[in-house]
């Protein structure tokens, strides 16, 4: 028998806020966590801003963050918008949102209750280290992969109304391996001297020419590159390069 004065009773469900620019994986995700109990989609957002917007007005506990958001705001500014946002609102009122100022609000999770603002847990299909970093710097509370299984997505955004970090195996080894130091990527003595050429600032047509090879396999390389670098650009390349001591 519960002791009504100690049993806090049943939980409420943890409210989701989904961003993916994608209809058919938002609708799948949908249909996905309506299955789980103790889950509740509150919103959807199709976009970064409409993201930043929506958290700001619904007020969930989690917001389910895609990074890759096409066109405009990806999910990296829109995480960093609603975490820096939400502590701005909290800082200015001085205490959290009345728990009893609307039925919404009411039903938010203690843990969400208590902060006034969502945590951010990021589900993606991207691993790279400048993702996951960029991500966790923006104040993401979670990094998950899509490839997870359903119970290990239930699982984290129950972890993360709680506050709790949750990251996909991958992404929690990516993150130990930098901490100790070890996470430097390995480069072929090829991928130097072309890593060497773009901080000259040479251009693909000219890095081809001082290495007597084609601009295709300058291509390749560089594709190469920035996956072992975490990068989708020459400038990062070359930064990433400077701050690991990769240069030739």
């Amino acid at each position: 028998m519960t002791d009504p004065l100690t049993d806090p009773g049943p939980r409420p469900p943890v409210r989701i806020l989904l961003c993916d620019d994608h209809a058919v994986v938002r609708a799948g995700l949908l249909a996905l966590l309506s299955s789980a109990p103790g889950i509740e989609v509150v919103g959807e957002a199709g976009g970064g801003e409409e993201a930043v917007v929506l958290a700001a007005r619904l007020r969930p506990d989690v917001v389910l963050m895609d990074l890759q958001l096409g066109p405009g705001m990806d999910g990296i500014e829109a995480t960093r918008r609603i975490v820096t946002e939400a502590a701005t609102r909290s800082d200015s009122s001085g205490t959290s949102p009345a728990i009893s100022a609307t039925p919404t609000t009411a039903s938010r999770t203690a843990a969400g209750a208590e902060r006034g603002s969502p945590y951010v847990l990021v589900l993606t299909t991207y691993d790279t280290d400048a993702d996951i970093t960029r991500a966790i710097d923006a104040g993401a509370t979670g990094y998950l992969l899509k490839a997870e299984r359903p119970e290990e997505l239930f699982s984290a955004i129950r972890a993360a109304a709680e506050g709790r970090t949750t990251l996909s195996p991958p992404v929690a080894s990516r993150v130990m391996a930098r901490a100790r130091g070890t996470g430097r990527p390995s480069l072929t003595d090829r991928e130097r001297d072309i890593l060497g050429q773009l901080a000259r600032g040479l251009g693909n047509r000219e890095i081809a020419r001082a290495l007597f090879i084609s601009e295709a396999t300058v291509k390749t390389h560089l594709g190469r590159i920035y996956d072992k670098l975490g990068v989708d650009t020459r400038a990062g390349a070359v930064a990433v390069a400077k701050e690991q001591r990769l240069l030739p």
